[in-house]
């Protein structure tokens, strides 16, 4: 079974979020990854996960105002110093938190200047920082509307672009369903640029079961390509976490 990991913004909101790493070592996780940390304590979350064993996965680079607010500044013309900012906060959250990857956020923006925009910035945090592992991840049009990075093809032609070896694809098995129809032949096609990986039913973002995507059979994917990263559940429960952690028992 592939170590898995959960995401502490969405799973166990019942919580407060230092309480949040203990109940997923219960559930069963090894790993952890909370989106914006930057409004939280270091020390508080760097305690909370050794206390459990847990890893540190991932966390994205733009600030927690998350509600409304901006989906990154990577990709976007004149962004470069807000960008800059932003990407030299993460590294240091990410060095103190003991973070294995850092999720770069392209955000909302559409046309050549903002590819070029993507890349030299991409370019540029690669070389800043090369012993950091970066990822690029693909969202659907439904849910992120306006985002530059929608399309899995666009990603692998930007990661040959920039071809910085620390770079890598983050495989979101539900933006992949939303964005091509087949997240399995998406992964086949896609997968070998996978550095981390993350999974929510779809249509409706909710537990890893039923739905369009075939689960067990997407984590016979990774096994048969050799994938031994982590997968993190990236989902909104339908009801409790708690309640709806059955789905674990089907990924073995």
């Amino acid at each position: 079974m592939a170590r898995l990991a959960a995401n502490l913004t969405f799973l166990f909101t019942e919580l407060p979020m230092t309480e949040r790493f203990a109940a997923a070592r219960r559930a069963g996780f090894s790993g952890v990854e909370v989106l914006f940390p930057y409004d939280l304590a270091t020390r508080e979350l760097t305690r909370a996960a050794r206390a459990e064993g847990l890893e540190f996965v991932a966390l994205n680079t733009p600030p927690p105002n998350w509600a409304g607010g901006p989906r990154g500044f990577a990709a976007i013309p004149g962004g470069e110093d807000r960008f800059r900012r932003d990407f030299d906060r993460a590294l240091r959250f990410a060095g103190e938190l003991g973070a294995r990857h850092i999720h770069v956020m392209a955000g909302r923006a559409q046309g050549p200047e903002a590819r070029q925009s993507f890349i030299r910035n991409l370019s540029w945090a690669a070389a800043r920082a090369p012993q950091a592992s970066l990822l690029i991840e693909p969202a659907n049009a439904a849910d992120l509307p306006g985002y530059f990075l929608d399309d899995f093809d666009l990603a692998a032609e930007i990661l040959d672009e920039v071809g910085a070896p620390n770079i890598g694809l983050q495989f979101d098995a539900y933006h992949a369903q939303r964005i091509t129809g087949d997240a399995l032949s998406c992964w086949d096609r896609h997968g070998a640029r996978a550095r981390h990986v993350q999974i929510a039913g779809a249509p409706g973002r909710h537990e890893p079961l039923g739905g369009d995507i075939d689960y067990p059979a997407f984590f016979r994917r990774l096994a048969a390509a050799g994938y031994d990263g982590f997968v993190s559940a990236e989902y909104i429960p339908a009801t409790t976490t708690e309640a709806g952690l059955g789905w674990l028992m089907g990924m073995g």
